[in-house]
């Protein structure tokens, strides 16, 4: 009788993957400002309370979509993607918001899809591990690779690591060493913690950001100045990504 169930359970979910059935898709915002420019593409059709996180239900294309706003910071954010996958059947998850460049080969607005995730201020390496290094995980978290590519093949994206810390990064220094030890295009707070639950919890993902600033002097200037033309540019690719995928 196990057996019977759990073959019933794949057949489901292979009919929802790709028969014309709806998938359910999670989106997760770190904060208001980048939901708020996604509402333009959609409208709420329920609304969900989880403690203090609230959950929006709508539709785009024939997806069906739960997203949240997670609050700033790796825990936040792992926290808001656990009650994510928790409490519904979420097939695919999107971490989209903005971030800051970590090299010379981007420009404010442009937009970088993740090829891997890394929490570089996790540090072990006292125990001879590599920066980054976390146990039963490993220094890297892949993004779903047909994502990647199909945004890739269709979209003006840069295509490169993108690295997490809790922490606003202004030092161009770091930035460029980030850019040297790990190859991240981008730095932000978020995308590797999310990356680390949806790895653990078997889900696919793709972390996607719109350069914001590029740190250095002037970037708390430059992220406040464009927060909300970089937060519409990324959930307009999103949309877009929706409707045609």
């Amino acid at each position: 009788m196990i057996i019977y169930f759990k073959r019933i359970n794949v057949m489901v979910k292979c009919i929802c993957l790709f028969g014309g059935f709806m998938k359910n898709i999670g989106i997760i915002f770190a904060m208001e400002e980048e939901i708020n420019t996604f509402f333009k593409y959609t409208k709420i059709k329920k609304e969900y309370k989880f403690y203090d996180v609230l959950v929006y239900e709508c539709e785009v294309g024939k997806y069906n979509c739960f997203m949240l706003t997670s609050g700033v910071g790796k825990v936040n954010a792992s926290r808001s993607s656990q009650i994510l996958l928790d409490n519904f059947d979420i097939d695919f998850v999107f971490n989209i918001g903005v971030a800051g460049g970590t090299n010379d080969k981007l420009n404010i607005l442009d937009i970088v899809a993740s090829d891997k995730l890394v929490q570089y201020d996790f540090d072990i390496t006292a125990f001879n591990h590599d920066m980054g290094y976390i146990p039963n995980i490993g220094v890297y978290i892949n993004g779903d690779r047909n994502m990647l590519k199909y945004v890739k093949d269709n979209y003006d994206v840069k295509i490169g690591n993108i690295a997490s810390a809790d922490r606003f990064l202004t030092n161009d220094e770091i930035s460029k060493k980030l850019y040297r030890d790990f190859n991240a295009y981008a730095v932000e707070m978020e995308g590797a913690s999310i990356a680390q639950v949806c790895y653990l919890c078997n889900k696919p993902f793709i972390v996607i950001r719109c350069i914001s600033d590029i740190p250095g002097d002037n970037n708390k200037i430059n992220y406040e100045e464009f927060l909300e033309s970089s937060s519409d540019k990324v959930s307009k690719l999103l949309y877009d990504v929706l409707i045609k995928y």
